[in-house]
This record gives structure tokens, C-alpha cells and sequence, in this order.
């Protein structure tokens, strides 16, 4: 019989922590954490982490297992994600996967071969793009894309030099294109993915306001560790919300350009997140916004556990 697993994604400060928390207490769900960040150790105030009273009251795995200098890949995500999956559903409980880095959870539904020594190529193909796009230019690197899958390479611009990279990196790995990666998961599993979305003008203000309550919270002395441990040389220093402090800490720019660039770049995540589950996953889309909402998602949630 195929597993069943339940998955909340949706961009950045739109609710779902919280909506996890209430349908896994609901439910008997332990969570899994689907954010590639979340996984470092020291970085949780910009990464959105669950407080610790909240992993206390529900179970929570895949966060603070890496060190901000360790690689954490979607290989590694997809063979430890996997396994958390098969632990929780041996206690009778139901596997949620929480989170917004929507490339690592295709990859666990869809069994993406990206484990054991594919893994360590992947890391060594990985840094050689990025070597040659340090060497080359973000064009040049942009246009090896282009060779192999122009599909992919029209909808991704030069600049977002990572998601470039993984595009070649997936194709390298699976040997399929970026652009035509299937969208049906894997047989292992009976998947559902709820979607959380608000008006795009209100998820922007919810954005720029967490991040303000973010620097309040003390990010300020989460990224300035982080900077003094190797900053954007670390794997963990990529991060949307610390690696636009490296310049302030460097006196090259001030405190409230630093902070206007986390909300420019958050937003832009949050409009990458919703086009990625939009066009790459089969999604069931609810507004947190509506006064049913809860009870709507209950009542879909219900129906595909009885499902069978």
C-alpha cells in the first residue's frame, strides 16, 4: 500500500508553521522540515525555524543537523527525508513535509537518483559550475544550460546563477531535463500537497514585516556569527536574510540597505516558490484568508485519508 505523506508548501511568511502544527496535532503527524536551510545549526531566527516549545510539542526532524560549513544537498535530503517518512509511519502516525524549497521536495516524491555516489559527483559537479561561472561569467555558465535544455534556460535568467546550476546539476544526475522533470511522484507514495497563497500585496507586507520582527528578534547577532565563521564562503552563508548583512558588516553599505535588500530578495524567493509550485507539482491551493479556511482544509485532508 502506498504511503501516505502530507505536504504544506507555499511562499515564505504565508502560515505554515502553523497550519502544520494544528493538523499534526490533529491528525498524530510528526513533520518533516522540506527547507533546505533549516537543516544548519545556529541559523534560526532568518530561516523561520520552529521555536523550541513548538518542536516540543510536535515532533520535528531534519532541523539543526548540519553545521553552516557542512554541504546539505537535495541527495542527502531525499535519502534522510525518505527514511524519516518510513520511522514516523511505523509509529501509526502521518508524515507531514513543511516547507518551501520546492526542488528538494519533487525530488523525495518523485525518487529523484541522486543518492550513495551520485551524491558526491553531484557535489564535485556542483563546484565546478561554480568555479567556471567564477572564472567565466554568469552568461557563459547560462549558456551551457542553454545547450542542453533551452527550455529551461528561457524561463531561468543568467542572474540566479544557483538555480542555473541545479538545472545542469539535475540533468547531469537523472540524465533528463530540468524542464521535463515528471511531475507525477513515484509509486511509493499517496501524496498531498496543500498550498497556502495570500494576495500578493499582503504576502509582500507579511514579508517585510517578518523581517523587521526578524532584526528585532536579535539577526543582526545570528548573521554576524556567521560572518565571522566564513561568511558567504560557507554553504550555509547563501541564505536569503544573511548574506545581504555581509556587505553592512564589511562597512560597505548601511544597516537599513542591507535590510531593504532581504525584503527585495524574500520577495522575489516568495514569487520563485509560488511559480515553482505552480508549474512543477500538483497542488490543492487554499487562502488562509478565508474564514473557512481551517475547516476546508480539514474536511480535504479527511477525505484523502479515508481514501484508503
Amino acid at each position: 500500500m502506498k504511503k501516505k505523506v502530507l505536504l504544506i508548501v507555499g511562499p515564505t511568511a504565508v502560515g505554515k508553521t502553523a497550519l502544520s502544527l494544528n493538523l499534526a496535532r490533529k491528525f498524530k503527524g510528526e513533520i518533516i522540515s522540506g527547507d533546505s536551510m533549516q537543516v544548519y545549526r545556529g541559523l534560526d531566527i532568518g530561516t523561520a525555524k520552529v521555536t523550541e516549545s513548538e518542536q516540543k510539542s510536535t515532533k520535528h526532524y531534519l532541523i539543526d543537523i548540519c553545521d553552516p560549513d557542512e554541504n546539505f544537498s537535495v541527495a542527502e535530503f531525499t535519502k534522510l527525508g525518505r527514511r524519516k517518512i518510513i520511522e514516523i509511519e511505523q509509529q501509526n502516525k502521518l508524515p507531514l513535509i513543511v516547507g518551501g524549497t520546492g526542488f528538494y521536495l519533487q525530488a523525495l516524491l518523485n525518487d529523484f537518483k541522486l543518492g550513495g555516489q551520485m551524491a558526491e559527483n553531484s557535489q564535485s559537479f556542483r563546484e565546478g559550475l561554480q568555479k567556471f561561472a567564477e572564472d567565466q561569467g554568469q552568461q557563459k555558465l547560462w549558456e551551457k544550460l542553454n545547450e542542453v535544455d533551452p527550455a529551461a534556460a528561457k524561463k531561468i535568467p543568467p542572474a540566479n546563477q544557483r538555480r542555473v546550476i541545479r538545472a545542469l546539476e539535475v540533468y547531469q544526475i537523472t540524465g533528463e531535463k530540468f524542464s521535463q522533470q515528471a511531475d507525477v511522484p513515484k509509486a511509493d507514495y499517496d501524496p498531498l500537497i496543500l498550498g497556502l497563497n495570500i494576495e500578493r500585496k499582503l504576502l509582500y507586507q507579511r514579508i517585510n514585516q517578518r523581517v523587521d520582527l526578524m532584526i528585532e528578534q536579535g539577526l543582526l547577532a545570528e548573521a554576524k556569527t556567521l560572518f565571522e565563521q566564513g561568511g558567504a564562503d560557507l554553504p550555509a552563508g547563501k541564505g536569503i536574510g544573511y548574506k545581504e548583512l555581509f556587505p553592512y558588516f564589511r562597512g560597505e553599505v548601511s544597516l537599513a540597505t542591507a535590510i531593504t535588500e532581504i525584503k527585495k530578495n524574500s520577495r522575489h524567493y516568495a514569487k520563485r516558490q509560488l511559480t515553482w509550485f505552480h508549474n512543477k507539482m500538483i497542488v490543492t491551493w487554499f487562502n488562509p484568508q478565508a474564514a473557512n479556511f481551517e475547516s476546508q482544509v480539514i474536511k480535504k485532508v479527511e477525505d484523502w485519508l479515508n481514501e484508503g
